[in-house]
């Protein structure tokens, strides 16, 4: 799982194939870079020390934290302290769970509000997810569940899917559900095996396949934006938000539907899933650039090689991969997904993408919202999120 990991899954045997855009193999220093970013770590915890805000990102020009205020309205909130988590999980060191704990509770306000979006599961599962896994606390646990039910509650059964934008319903004439909205299927699985209502799983599984008939091209490129009626549920159009263009592959949209289905698949052991998990990912995989792994922000812009970079679906999909090698039937593939979650880590893991004495952030290059031109070339707190739970995975799974 994203938070809550299975570390008893069956390890398959993987042979290390290199992936087709990279002969040679290479291997991750893996402890190495685990203690750059506990580094980095420690130096925002400087930064930001007594002000009970999270860092959000770290514009190019800038070397400190723009820090967020803790709302429902920030998607991000929750990232930050599943870091510190992570971080942990890593060091074992008692301190580095006080830090963790301080700034998880912080976010308890959030947990008391009724469903304002999908983005409960970035903001609580991330964040109070890991906080259950490696301590067992009870309190988190039934923040979880809590979590859990009100996100059901944006649950259209006409539609089949979560609506994901409550507010943009008008905007788009419809029952609106992004490809974002996977990830945080993973709370209401989660929620539905640990004590919650047994039907979050039903919820969670009909959302996967409604999206997985309707929010995807033939050659397993989705839209961002899936759009229904609201009264009787029929699929109107797929359109895009934060892409270039409404059929263009935006490259972390891309990364969600790998890590979703991937997601999925683990918690349903439903062999379709790991089909369609291995189609969206072969087609991100076939459109990297030659001997790279960090993607333009969509593989359509215009102006490639010159368009910005996103460190972050790089980061999502990494450690997407690393699950989907554990997980696979085919140890040809497996051994492919391997190598390419490995190829990915070492080109994020390099000068060009870590951000080193520059900033206190773990990446540089990532691309949040290119067409509002929010967050463009910045430094972010999820792609630091994804790349450190890749890097612990890669170390648990070896």
């Amino acid at each position: 799982m994203k938070a809550i990991h299975l570390l008893s899954i069956l390890l398959l045997p993987v042979c290390f194939l290199s992936c087709s855009h990279r002969n040679e193999q290479q291997t991750l220093a893996v402890n190495k870079e685990l203690d750059y970013c506990n580094n980095q770590i420690h130096r925002t915890l400087k930064e930001i020390e007594g002000k009970k805000m999270m860092p959000r990102n770290i514009s190019d020009s800038l070397t400190h934290w723009n820090l967020i205020p803790i709302t429902i309205d920030d998607w991000t909130v929750g990232f930050w302290p599943g870091i510190l988590w992570y971080n942990y999980e890593n060091t074992q060191n008692a301190s580095d769970a006080e830090v963790a704990t301080y700034y998880t509770d912080l976010l308890e306000p959030l947990t008391k509000l009724s469903a304002n979006d999908h983005d409960l599961g970035f903001q609580l599962f991330c964040s109070y997810g890991n906080a259950y896994r490696l301590t067992g606390n009870e309190k988190y646990r039934q923040i979880i569940l809590n979590a859990a039910d009100t996100l059901a509650t944006l649950f259209n059964p006409k539609a089949g899917t979560i609506l994901s934008w409550p507010r943009n319903i008008n905007l788009y004439g419809g029952h609106n559900t992004i490809i974002d909205n996977m990830i945080n299927l993973e709370m209401l699985y989660w929620a539905s095996k640990n004590g919650g209502n047994k039907n979050l799983y039903d919820v969670a599984t009909k959302h996967a396949e409604i999206t997985m008939k309707y929010h995807f091209r033939e050659d397993g490129g989705c839209y961002h934006v899936a759009i229904y009626d609201t009264l009787d549920g029929h699929f109107i159009k797929g359109v895009t938000h934060q892409g270039y263009g409404d059929s263009t592959l935006w490259a972390r949209g891309q990364a969600w539907a790998i890590y979703g289905y991937t997601m999925v698949y683990r918690e349903t052991q439903d062999k379709r899933f790991l089909r369609f998990a291995e189609k969206v990912t072969d087609l991100y995989l076939s459109r990297l650039p030659e001997n790279e792994f960090v993607p333009y922000w969509d593989f359509d812009a215009p102006n490639i090689p010159n368009e910005p970079r996103d460190a972050s679906a790089a980061a999502v999909t990494a450690s997407a991969l690393l699950e989907l090698s554990q997980l696979e039937d085919n140890r040809e593939k497996a051994g492919e997904y391997k190598q390419a979650a490995t190829n990915m880590l070492l080109e994020l893991s390099s000068g060009k993408y870590q951000s080193r004495e520059s900033k206190p952030s773990f990446l540089l290059h990532s691309t949040g919202h290119w067409p509002n031109k929010s967050e463009v070339d910045v430094s972010i707190n999820y792609a630091d999120y994804y790349y450190f739970e890749a890097l612990v995975r890669y170390k648990n799974y070896q």
